[in-house]
């Protein structure tokens, strides 16, 4: 019998040293207080003294991009997937009030493509850029067998910190708050089964002109990565002024911004208060998505939810939009029944919302 290798079996160790060394200047860029060592070794360590925090609790959170990566395989745009795999990790961690530190990142694939994997990688490096966290480390993983040549998959990994009195939501969120809401970038990293199942019903290909994107098509448009909030929200709770924050992401606004509140309380929203990026006009009406379904399934132009004070309000927006945000406000906090669970109200939702 001939002698076999790895590389017969479909593995090459060699390709996974060259991805590594290619992508240590991507994580030595995002280095930061705190940051010890480098790729390479067997764990990551972070100083938790030298980033600066005396009473910390740590804060964890893992997430990946769904199948929006099928849009970015098959558009072989992969630096974008990238950044949503960090925006979804690290978003869900500065709504607790926590800093984001450090990054480890998943990459599993049936063939390794060091050219693929790096802009992936690199996408991955500018997403911690973005939200001030190191990427200390990760795992690549080749299965033949498990993926088809060109396809790979993504998961991430974060931690962060908060000292123990700065952790959100804070305990009197409640009746006479106001409900800001930060513009998304698109659709982010959510609902993309209905997604491709309305492009596949609709006859569109990726590479067709965007109906609500001039000069993009489809593919490139739907791929706009998910925004990182984290700096201008972090910014605003360092200032006090943030009672509470929802990241919206899968359930949308009825599904997310009532795991902040307590129980008895309604945030009632107005759907005629903040600008809708025109990409969700344009798959309620070429799905034929109610929308009801449109807000239980995507984030409809709010990619964050943030409770303030009713007097801190224009403070906050202020503040915020200094670092970026597009602010609106939309909806305020109503006391519910009593020991009820938390809900959202949408008011002035017209059937053809979000098209008209």
């Amino acid at each position: 019998m001939t002698s076999l290798t790895y590389r017969d079996a479909g593995v090459d160790i060699e390709t996974g040293d060259a991805l590594v060394d290619a992508i240590k200047p991507l994580a030595r860029s995002t280095d930061r207080s705190g940051t010890m060592g480098s790729l390479g070794g067997f764990g990551a360590l972070f100083d938790l003294k030298a980033a600066g925090y005396t009473d910390p609790v740590l804060v964890s959170s893992t997430d990946g991009v769904g199948t929006k990566l099928r849009l970015a395989i098959d558009t072989a745009m992969h630096d974008a997937v990238g950044i949503d795999l960090v925006a979804m990790c690290v978003n869900d961690l500065v709504v607790q009030g926590a800093e984001p530190l450090f990054f480890l990142d998943y990459f599993a694939t049936g063939k390794l493509q060091l050219e693929q994997a790096r802009a992936v990688i690199a996408g991955i490096a500018e997403g911690c850029r973005q939200a001030g966290c190191a990427l200390v480390g990760g795992e690549t993983a080749e299965m033949p067998g498990m993926y088809a040549k060109d396809d790979y998959d993504l998961a991430g990994f974060s931690v962060g910190a908060a000292e123990r009195d700065g952790l959100l939501p804070k305990p009197d969120v409640g009746a006479g708050d106001v409900v800001l809401g930060l513009a998304s970038s698109g659709v982010h990293s959510n609902g993309f089964s209905l997604v491709r199942r309305i492009l596949a019903a609709t006859n569109q290909g990726i590479e067709t002109p965007a109906p609500f994107a001039a000069g993009q098509s489809i593919g490139h448009a739907l791929l706009a990565p998910t925004r990182i909030y984290v700096k201008s929200l972090l910014a605003a709770h360092r200032a006090g002024l943030v009672k509470a924050a929802a990241h919206i992401t899968g359930g949308g606004l009825p599904g997310n911004l009532p795991r902040v509140l307590p129980k008895g309380s309604v945030a009632v929203l107005d759907a005629k208060s903040w600008t809708l990026p025109p990409v969700f006009a344009w798959l309620a009406r070429a799905g034929n998505v109610t929308p009801e379904e449109m807000l239980r399934v995507f984030n409809c132009g709010i990619g964050m939810c943030v409770v303030v004070r009713a007097e801190d309000a224009d403070a906050a927006t202020a503040l915020l939009q200094q670092h970026g945000e597009t602010v609106f406000r939309i909806g305020r906090i109503e006391a519910g029944a009593e020991g009820a669970a938390a809900e959202v109200k949408v008011e002035k939702l017209s059937p053809h919302w979000p098209a008209a």
